[in-house]
């Protein structure tokens, strides 16, 4: 019953087959499978990778997209990273676990973090996309949150009650917090939940700050409220609901970011916000630092405990991930420590797994990618005026995950997310950034159209 999971590839196949366009069907099909499927469930079959609702839809629009725009592609420096990262861990499996783990890694990465990473690149701003790109991931989270609602409420999470019956035994748990669930929903984790809230919260907050959307939902009105306004509450509530700290405190710091394209001059606010920074957050962070340091056997609260497990994770595993510092210890294969059973911080689990290289390589290309969109944010404001700048928003959004990784694994939809939005954002500097969207609503950027078809055909019809 597990072939259930490739009913998006084939719906995805047939709509491209019936003419619709790489950029629809990447909008409709993939967008949804990524952002309202669950990503624990998989097709599985003896001797072939086995895949997840988004694997088996990305698969054929990146075929298309190979076949009609392929002579588009531009190449750059973030696609090293990308492959590179990819690639490296591949090579790690195979020391590690052999062939066949190296070969279902391998395809794994590349259908969730490659082929994203391209199709977001090579679609969304050469055709114009932008605006609708993001409207289109904020409205799916949105109606994700009628879910959460019900998680919420009901301490049980209505994506269990289909994928049991075709994929039984493999959803996650709903934990609880303050006496509340947890929510998750199709994410499988509520921290991985917060951190695509993290991200649908900032972009809707940009959304709406720049008049991207209808002032009314037709005729529903309450207290006279703005349709942007009320997804803003809608997509909060989202993120409140998963009642995970680290993406909490990671929308912050992305708002703090954010507000540096909100001045008029972006610089002058920029050494501000950073003054201010630094004031609150160096002594936030001593205090968090002796916070965590007292150790579970000390701690007073359920927050504190978790605070200082991750604290013990660092010291009782830094020295075992540093014995094969190179290409680590495959994804299951270093020696585990009592009482230690998660790693809830994936930049030491993908030392442990994959070594620091790669580990490294995954926070140069955060880091890299927000140095780039501020760059970009303040050469666009020397140049002049730009209004509602996105560039802020996007490096925000960056620094917001950084943070949130720090605290729970990088799994689950949240990899294809965080490759789809990458993707975009490197799609987004190479048009211009910032100054690419002054000329117009949508970017102001030069739609490409389908290839015409052959003449041919066009005789046939």
């Amino acid at each position: 019953m597990n072939i259930v999971a490739t009913l998006t590839g084939v719906w995805a196949l047939y709509l491209l087959l019936r003419g619709k366009s790489v950029s629809d069907v990447f909008l409709s099909v993939y967008l949804l499978a990524v952002f309202a499927f669950p990503g624990w469930c998989r097709w599985t079959v003896p001797k072939i990778p086995k895949m997840t609702f988004h694997e088996t839809a990305v698969l054929p629009i990146a075929v298309y997209f190979f076949i009609r725009h392929r002579k588009e592609w531009r190449w750059s420096f973030a696609d090293a990273l990308v492959f590179g990262w990819v690639a490296l861990m591949t090579v790690s499996e195979y020391k590690n676990a052999g062939y066949n783990e190296a070969q279902n890694l391998g395809f794994g990465y590349f259908a969730q973090a490659a082929l994203p990473y391209m199709l977001a690149k090579g679609l969304i701003e050469p055709q114009g996309l932008r605006i609708k790109f993001l409207k289109r991931i904020v409205s799916i989270l949105a109606w994700v949150v009628l879910a959460f609602l019900y998680e919420f409420r009901f301490r049980v999470n209505p994506y269990r009650y289909v994928t049991e019956i075709f994929f039984p035994g493999t959803a996650w748990i709903t934990t609880a917090r303050y006496g509340f669930a947890r929510t998750a929903g199709p994410f499988a984790h509520c921290i991985l939940a917060g951190a695509v809230f993290l991200i649908g919260v900032r972009l809707q907050m940009w959304l709406s700050k720049g008049g991207h959307w209808e002032k009314y939902f037709g005729n529903f009105r309450p207290f006279g409220w703005t349709k942007g306004r009320i997804i803003t509450i809608v997509m909060v509530m989202g993120l409140v609901m998963t009642l995970a700290r680290g993406p909490q405190i990671g929308a912050v710091l992305a708002t703090v970011i954010a507000a540096i394209g909100w001045g008029r001059n972006p610089a002058k606010r920029a050494l501000v916000v950073l003054g201010v920074t630094a004031a609150i957050g160096i002594p936030m962070a001593i205090q968090t630092y002796q916070y965590a340091a007292v150790g579970r056997a000390h701690a007073k609260t359920e927050s504190q405990e978790s605070a200082a497990y991750r604290k013990e994770l660092l010291d009782q595993y830094y020295d075992i991930a540093e014995q094969h510092a190179t290409l680590g210890w495959g994804r299951n294969g270093w020696p585990k420590v009592s009482g230690m059973p998660s790693i809830d911080n994936y930049y030491l689990l993908l030392a442990l797994m994959h070594g620091f290289i790669a580990s490294f390589l995954y926070v140069f290309l955060q880091i890299s990618m927000m140095v780039r969109l501020l760059r970009n944010g303040f050469e666009t404001a020397r140049k002049g005026k730009v209004q509602n700048p996105l560039s802020y928003t996007l490096a925000g959004i960056y620094l917001g995950l950084l943070f949130t990784f720090f605290t729970v694994f990088f799994g689950e939809n949240t990899i294809p997310v965080f490759f789809v939005f990458t993707g975009f954002v490197e799609g987004y500097l190479l048009a211009g950034g910032d100054a690419s969207s002054s000329t117009g609503v949508d970017g102001g950027v030069p739609v490409l159209q389908e290839p015409a078809p052959p003449r041919f055909a066009v005789v046939m019809a």
